[in-house]
């Protein structure tokens, strides 16, 4: 089954492969000047007619056709595991490992994998494995055209959302757990998360070469691209990292440096200043002009 995207979708990748977008949401495109691991520096797509989930966002039901909540009682969302995705970027230097969960009702995810090969990717479930917050399933993903794993944060991002889609497609009941259940699912999420309380970002050196930098924020559909962007428009490179969504809220985590060398204290602060303030900041209404 076809995957849903909303008009921010990243048309690059998903657009002609798993679903049909209007002219006026593609993605306009500009050139990559790229680093060395692959990562876009500089120039990246920009999403035309883009609002974002903010702090002052009222969310409300939004009608649809699906049955699968119909009949659901009120108490039935405190049983709703949170769903997990895992993009791994740091485990394995050959491929980038993607480890979905939600509780035990995961299936065989077969639709996932294919959709994700209508990307132009390999993917290779590696293993399932279970523990007490249920069953996880491992794919290891490589580029098609190249065999080598995926470091494009565009790629990545759609990677991502393709996943989530299709989670949202086949168990409804997610929907009301993630972020993205706002922009296209059965039911968006009651519970409301304040931007400006749920945003952490901090660094740390891991090393004469590199620092960490961990991001914690909401949720929201291009998170991934805005973060890299950010960070590389200050002149600071990514090395590698992990982004985890984990329902409502998105935990990202990067290997960075600076000319080669971790990052000195007073880069560190702007770079955690500037993330701050792109994170937090409102979102801005058409109609309030």
């Amino acid at each position: 089954m076809a995957v849903a995207v909303a008009s921010w979708g990243l048309g690059k990748y998903l657009c002609d492969r798993t679903c049909v977008l209007k002219a006026s949401d593609r993605v306009s495109s500009g050139p990559f000047i790229r680093g060395s691991l692959g990562f876009a520096t500089k120039r990246f797509f920009i999403l035309h007619k883009t609002r974002w989930l903010s702090s002052k966002t009222t969310i409300t039901p939004q009608a649809s056709s699906a049955t699968a909540l119909e009949d659901a009682s009120p108490n039935d969302s405190d049983t709703i595991p949170t769903p997990v995705v895992i993009i791994d970027q740091d485990s394995d230097p050959s491929a980038t490992v993607v480890e979905i969960t939600f509780g035990d009702r995961l299936g065989a995810l077969l639709d996932t994998m294919n959709a994700l090969k209508n990307l132009g990717l390999n993917v290779v479930k590696a293993n399932v494995f279970l523990d007490s917050s249920g069953k996880h399933n491992k794919f290891a993903i490589t580029k098609s055209d190249t065999g080598r794993k995926v470091e494009d944060p565009e790629l990545l991002e759609a990677i991502r959302l393709t996943i989530i889609n299709n989670m949202m497609e086949y168990h409804p009941e997610s929907s009301a757990q993630l972020a993205m259940g706002v922009a296209f699912g059965v039911m968006p999420p009651k519970q409301q998360v304040d931007v400006d309380i749920a945003t952490h970002v901090s660094i740390y050196n891991d090393g004469p070469d590199q620092s960490l930098l961990y991001v914690e924020t909401v949720d929201r559909p291009g998170l991934l691209v805005d973060l890299v962007k950010n960070i590389t428009d200050i002149n600071v490179s990514v090395k590698s990292g992990e982004f985890d969504t984990e329902g409502l809220l998105a935990k990202a985590k990067f290997h960075v440096s600076y000319r080669d060398k971790a990052l000195s204290k007073p880069l560190q602060q702007v770079l955690a200043n500037s993330l701050r303030y792109f994170l937090r900041r409102p979102t801005t209404e058409e109609a309030s002009f």
